[in-house]
């Protein structure tokens, strides 16, 4: 059997259909799914769950088959350390320790495969204690795990089956339709089209890709769904159709996961707004003083009953509008009016804004305590956390979201486990992905107030979904717009870009310097110039106060590069302790979802010692060194939701295909005080500004939220 050229096992000579073949098998199955009634996808999946639980619950053979052996193969590579993500999430349980004959099997059956022994534990952890007997049973599962492609599993699965594995085998077919789903999600896609899916399946070399996703979809693990095309690509797929009897269609695909958290969100969106009771002047509301009656009533009653065995219920406050207008009335500025009015009346608002239009959810936050609401803030970082609070009182209610969905801090769980508030503010809401999102909304009861706050121009998260862009796209609940721009020449360059125009501005204090740079390397040089004297010796922010950003971490002017030269400038060592010296600032990524800024204080057998910016610290251990990078320089993801004194952004001459004007808006914006731009991208800079507003997304979520809306009609 010889190798294609991504390792996939040769099909059979004299099997292959032709375009015409396949393009008639993907319209019977697109045929099909169009049949298909909406509750048909998610009955099959539970189905196919249900299933695949028996299954695993089996019972382990005793004793394990003979294995071929064949050394041709290329190992499988070692797993990569995973870069940090950038959503916030609660902290997990680590797993119990996996016995050491679990360990064992495993690795005998890795190591027949030809797959590196350190896949083990990585196995272990996703499949449990048969993760030896789930990889003899399928093979192409390792495809699972990090680090490994395509071509990996593919030879893994036959050093494991030898002659009778087959191209078309059902398990590889199911598998590399999840994977390419997989892929999507990393580019941010909850769901792609049926085509897209069938173009990256061909460039796998499956023979029969419509049959591979019919394997999928048997298998419960990929979902089906028929979405009506509105708009602009209603009226192209039309033209292009012909048929004007039937409304224009797509088919969709989409991890089981990531299309149950969509429906899910929608669902309690929907659900949150109407359960929705508004409060009534006159009634028992909060701010109105109880009557000399009631009071006198109340007395009586606590006189007569025994001692309670627990603390009594807090009736919930409700003010009424003229207290909400009150409120309103006395707030800051007319954006902040209009944010509190809109939640008077309404269970879910939507707020957009800059960086100075923070200032309006903080209002908010003051006006709804003041009426007596359980109300909490939530930030997506620490420092977040910090300036958000600032803008209040000394004690405002504000968290993190991790430690809001993790209990470490803020209103604490209801006894039915929803969070026990009223008014519920999500700042930094663009970067909130679909699981999360669903996270957050299934933590609150129904009734809560919920307003979604966040700057519409800036980056989507890093996980799949645009969950805030589809919401205002919506447009099913109320949406307010902060008329407060962001002051000062930074501002002012920020808010050109948002509209699609790369402009000079007036900087008479050198709030911006723009830099030109003839390739990679003198971007390189000029950005850590910048951070280590230019900055530091003519504005008076010192370098530990200045960030650089640049779009990746390779190339010749990514995060390794810039924190290599920057190293070698500021504090220069051997990396002795697993590529860390005393001094060197680095991002650590302790749960997934949390990206915090640290400085190594040492190091020694039981790992590093960390320093946080609050003053904190906390020992990494070696295992868990991986997650460590260095922190001078940062791409402009794992900056999402921080701001710097000083931020100075690189764009290298390979950087044209992921710049937007979203990257650059939001790099843009993280300087405070000044931003430096030292850029060898040419025309594209100003290109993508004008022309690219954003990665496009394949979502699912609007379109949820408009069916559901008309059924509720």
């Amino acid at each position: 059997m010889s190798d294609t050229g991504n390792g996939a096992p040769e099909a059979t000579p004299g099997v292959r259909l032709t375009a015409e073949e396949k393009a008639a098998k993907f319209a019977e199955l697109a045929q099909r799914i169009r049949g298909m009634q909406p509750e048909d996808a998610a009955a099959s999946a539970a189905r196919a769950g249900a299933a695949r639980a028996e299954a695993s619950m089996a019972e382990a053979p005793e004793s394990e088959p003979a294995v071929p052996a064949e050394q041709a193969a290329p190992p499988v590579p070692a797993p990569a350390a995973p870069a940090a993500p950038a959503a916030p999430s609660a902290p997990v349980l680590r797993p119990a320790e996996p016995s050491a004959d679990v360990l064992q099997r495993t690795v005998a059956v890795l190591s027949a495969g030809g797959a590196p022994v350190e896949l083990a534990a990585a196995a272990v952890a996703a499949f449990g204690d048969g993760a030896a007997e789930r990889l003899r049973e399928d093979p192409w599962a390792v495809l699972g795990l990090p680090g490994v492609r395509p071509e990996h599993a593919d030879h893994f699965a036959r050093g494991l089956l030898g002659a009778s594995v087959g191209p078309d085998d059902p398990r590889r077919a199911q598998a590399l339709v999840v994977w390419v789903l997989e892929q999507a999600a990393l580019r941010g896609h909850s769901a792609q089209e049926l085509s897209e899916v069938a173009a990256g399946l061909e460039r796998l070399r499956m023979p029969e890709p419509a049959a591979a996703i019919e394997e999928a979809l048997a298998d419960g693990r990929v979902l089906p769904f028929q979405e009506e095309l509105t708009g602009a690509e209603a009226h192209a797929s039309a033209a292009g159709d012909g048929d004007e009897d039937e409304p224009p269609t797509r088919t969709l695909l989409a991890l089981e996961t990531l299309a149950m958290a969509e429906v899910s969100l929608a669902e309690k969106l929907l659900q949150l707004m109407a359960s929705f009771v508004p409060g009534e002047d006159g009634g028992e509301q909060g701010g109105d003083e109880p009557s000399a009656e009631s009071e006198s009533e109340s007395e009586s009653e606590s006189e007569s009953e025994s001692e309670p065995e627990g603390p009594a219920e807090t009736a919930p406050v409700s003010p009424g509008p003229a207290a909400w207008e009150a409120a309103a009335e006395a707030a800051p500025s007319s954006s902040a009016t209009a944010l509190i009015r809109a939640v008077a009346g309404s269970a879910l608002v939507l707020h957009t804004g800059g960086e100075a239009a923070r200032a309006e959810p903080a209002a908010l936050l003051a006006a709804a305590t003041g009426l007596g609401l359980r109300a909490w803030a939530a930030t997506w970082t620490d420092q977040g956390k910090a300036s958000f609070a600032a803008l209040g009182e000394a004690g405002s209610p504000v968290v993190t979201l991790a430690e809001l969905l993790s209990g470490t801090a803020g209103p604490g769980r209801a006894a039915d486990g929803t969070l026990a508030l009223d008014l519920l503010i999500v700042l930094d809401a663009p970067l909130l992905d679909v699981e999360l999102a669903a996270t957050v909304l299934e933590s609150l009861a129904d009734g809560t107030r919920l307003v979604l706050s966040g700057d519409p121009g800036q980056l989507w998260s890093a996980g799949p979904g645009r969950f805030f862009a589809d919401l205002l796209a919506a447009k099913v609940c109320p949406a307010v717009a902060s008329r407060t721009p962001d002051f000062g020449p930074i501002g002012e360059l920020v808010s050109g870009v948002g509209i699609g125009e790369l402009q000079p501005v007036e900087a008479p204090d050198k709030e911006v310097v723009i830099l030109t740079a003839k390739d990679g390397g003198e971007a390189v040089h000029r950005a850590v110039q910048l951070l280590t004297d230019s900055i530091p010796r003519a504005l008076g922010i010192p370098a530990e106060q200045v960030v650089l950003l640049t779009p990746g971490h390779g190339g010749p002017a990514g995060t390794r590069a810039l924190n290599a030269a920057a190293k070698a400038r500021l504090n220069p060592g051997p990396g002795r302790f697993g590529g860390f010296d005393p001094g060197d600032r680095v991002v650590e990524s302790p749960a997934p979802g949390v990206v915090r800024p640290a400085r190594v204080v040492d190091g020694d057998a039981a790992g590093l010692h960390l320093e946080y910016p609050d003053g904190s610290r906390r020992t990494v251990p070696p295992a868990e060194a991986g997650r460590l990078r260095h922190g001078w320089a940062l791409t402009v993801h794992q900056a999402l939701g921080r701001r710097w004194p000083a931020a100075v952004v690189v764009v290298p001459e390979d950087a044209a295909p992921a710049l937007s004007r979203q990257w650059v808006y939001t790099a843009f914006g993280r300087g405070e005080r000044h931003l430096s731009v030292v850029h060898a991208a040419g025309p594209a800079l100003v290109q993508a500004v004008a022309e690219r507003p954003a990665q496009p997304r394949t979502t699912r979520l609007r379109a949820i939220l408009a069916e559901n809306a008309v059924e509720a009609d």
